[in-house]
């Protein structure tokens, strides 16, 4: 059966709420969700029968005049054509089989059953415009709160090499911003690379949103604080159905209430994948000074 609609891509920073929305959208049962094929790292991605192309940068930037192999590899994706060969090519451990049976069914099923790709990936955040143009995708981009952001990277003790931004030509040449993370590149300033990155992502998303149709920009804390009607209005926009079953699974995940401190609890085998939580709880920004506060504010704001 042949999908009826464009595939959809989720983005933003990481800890932007990506992996939330993704589940939220795949919760109405039209779409097969995918996990971070462009991660560099092993799970979730390098995985050859997901995408069967090498990451060689975080954020890779993928444009039209750089886009062998990401277009054939990222076609057979979104077509939820699994390469089974090159998987069982890269399998080191027995994790890896799981991982195959996993992905190898959803994308099998989903093939047969007519449903569409979702991707959630981070890391395609800079290539937003190409998964729009190329891939027909429908690309939400989450943005949250530079402070939430700045505070939730200091407290999982994240950081990120500005060289693998740096690096990429085309990059800068589309987006001259991104140079303007030279100066911080060697600092050991964490809430300082934190907010330069948030600056540098929001004037790339905007700029390529005001020029790129099938790019919409959510904010995330808007998101958080009327889920049902947030979700509703995206599901519209990506050509979904809103039924029953998806606004009880979204009503189900997103007002749940915790005995924990916060929305979020860390279980399961990762600390940043989804969990139901209360999502009106979880634009708090834990953990930060009213100094630092302050000084993330001046630094995301300024020219």
């Amino acid at each position: 059966m042949t999908a009826s609609g464009p595939p959809v891509l989720v983005t933003g920073l990481p800890r932007s709420g990506t992996s939330w929305a993704g589940r939220m959208l795949a919760a109405g049962g039209r779409l097969v969700y995918v996990n971070e094929p462009l991660n560099p790292q092993r799970p979730p991605g390098r995985s050859p029968g997901v995408l069967d192309a090498s990451v060689t940068h975080r954020f890779q930037y993928i444009c039209p005049d750089d886009e062998t192999p990401w277009l054939e590899a990222f076609s057979a994706t979104v077509a939820l054509r699994y390469g089974w060969l090159a998987e069982l090519r890269g399998n080191r451990r027995p994790g890896d089989l799981a991982r195959m049976a996993k992905y190898g069914t959803a994308f099998g099923v989903g093939r047969v059953t007519g449903r569409r790709a979702l991707l959630d990936d981070p890391f395609a955040l800079l290539s937003a415009a190409w998964f729009a143009g190329r891939l027909g995708c429908r690309v939400i981009v989450l943005v949250r709160d530079p402070v939430s952001f700045v505070a939730s990277w200091r407290r999982l003790g994240w950081t990120v090499d500005f060289g693998e931004l740096l690096s990429q030509p085309l990059l800068l040449r589309d987006h001259p911003c991104v140079e303007g993370l030279s100066p911080v590149a060697g600092s050991e300033d964490r809430v300082l690379k934190a907010a330069a990155l948030w600056k540098v992502a929001r004037q790339v998303t905007g700029d390529v949103a005001a020029r790129t149709p099938g790019v919409r920009v959510v904010r995330y804390e808007d998101l958080c604080a009327a889920p049902l009607d947030g979700f509703r209005d995206l599901y519209a926009w990506c050509d979904l159905p809103w039924t029953e079953r998806a606004a009880r699974r979204v009503a189900a995940a997103c007002t749940a209430s915790r005995s924990c401190t916060g929305a979020f609890a860390w279980t399961g085998l990762s600390r940043t994948a989804f969990r139901p939580m209360d999502s009106r709880l979880a634009p708090a920004a834990w953990g930060l000074s009213p100094a630092d506060t302050a000084r993330v504010e001046a630094l995301t704001t300024s020219e």
